[in-house]
């Protein structure tokens, strides 16, 4: 398998989907344009849910994305772990009424496998438990052999929000190995370690829930798909964490150096060095959208950023405004 930067797997990926016949649109500001549900974009479908519920219509009815997003929900881990950060891009690809299960699972399959060159002895597709349309186009279709298709309840397999539009998803798993793996015999996809790892996730919205879990068939049926671009990297590069991957590890060399501080030798220097990597990410593009720091909103959350930072500057004893330089 090839290890493709960061830049070649976006520019793959849309490319892709416009062969398919999808529209390559710019990220989105991170700024919600007319949603009040929101402090800050936090997926690639949430610039475009007014496509969805028809608010508004589509500049085509295939769209491809690769949306940069704010999460801060676990920022207390970030540092920690391996994969946790608050800015990430979201690869994904979108219908609104046009195609539907059978397109969406085999252009995921021919990307990962066609595309990417990912093993495909290596990869394990999940389905809602309830989901017998997309089991068989992945058993059918696709070959995988039914012991490697894991069927998955609401908790895991099913996107909805409260009333309205949702429906099942059909996620892709990957396996990194018995090295990143628990050691318990039973260790298989959904364990919480870190061995499989979900790498992209095709929502099917189908139906409409009227508040009351009481389901109808939508007459336009949409497509709603993710991919974490730094996370496909990881795999790609087959490295550990995404502070390991080509331009986020650039970044990470620099604020060791401003720290004149080795990585990987100790690990609270590692974690200080990690959150500083992702912070300024998110403080970069946030500022670059017209957020400015606060005390309330979007705001407080990029001030929030800036201090935790600072903070962790400090801790590394980094002297002077050592984050205009990053």
């Amino acid at each position: 398998m090839q290890k493709y930067g960061v830049n070649e797997l976006r520019r793959m990926f849309l490319e892709f989907f416009e062969s398919k016949g999808h529209l390559a649109m710019k990220s989105f500001s991170l700024v919600p344009h007319n949603d009040k549900s929101l402090l800050l974009i936090n997926s690639g479908m949430a610039p475009l849910k007014p496509y969805f519920t028809g608010q508004e219509i589509p500049p085509c009815k295939r769209v491809t994305t690769c949306q940069k997003c704010i999460r801060t929900g676990d920022i207390e881990n970030v540092g920690k772990t391996a994969r946790h950060g608050t800015f990430f891009e979201m690869l994904g690809n979108f219908s609104f009424g046009d195609y539907f299960k059978k397109e969406s699972i085999a252009w995921t399959w021919e990307f990962l496998t066609e595309v990417v060159g990912l093993d495909p002895d290596r990869l394990y597709p999940s389905v809602y438990l309830e989901d017998d349309e997309a089991w068989e186009i992945w058993n059918k279709d696709i070959g995988i052999p039914a012991e490697r298709i894991f069927r998955f309840g609401k908790e895991d397999n099913f996107w909805e929000h409260g009333s309205g539009p949702c429906g099942p998803c059909s996620e892709v798993y990957y396996d990194r190995g018995e090295a990143y793996g628990c050691g318990k015999p039973d260790c298989t996809v959904g364990c919480d370690c870190d061995r499989y790892m979900e790498i992209w996730n095709n929502v099917f919205t189908q139906f409409d829930n009227d508040g009351n879990n009481n389901y109808t068939e939508l007459e336009q049926k949409n497509i709603d798909t993710g991919m974490g671009l730094e996370r496909l990297a990881c795999i790609v590069q087959d490295v550990d964490s995404m502070f390991d991957v080509d331009t986020i590890k650039e970044l990470r060399e620099h604020v060791s150096r401003l720290a004149d501080a080795e990585y990987g030798k100790e690990y609270d220097t590692d974690v200080s060095i990690r959150v500083i990597t992702d912070h300024i990410r998110s403080v970069t593009f946030m500022i670059s959208d017209g957020i400015m720091p606060s005390n309330e909103g979007r705001g407080y959350v990029l001030r929030r950023l800036l201090r935790r930072a600072c903070r962790h500057g400090r801790l590394l004893a980094i002297q002077g405004k050592f984050l205009t330089k990053l």
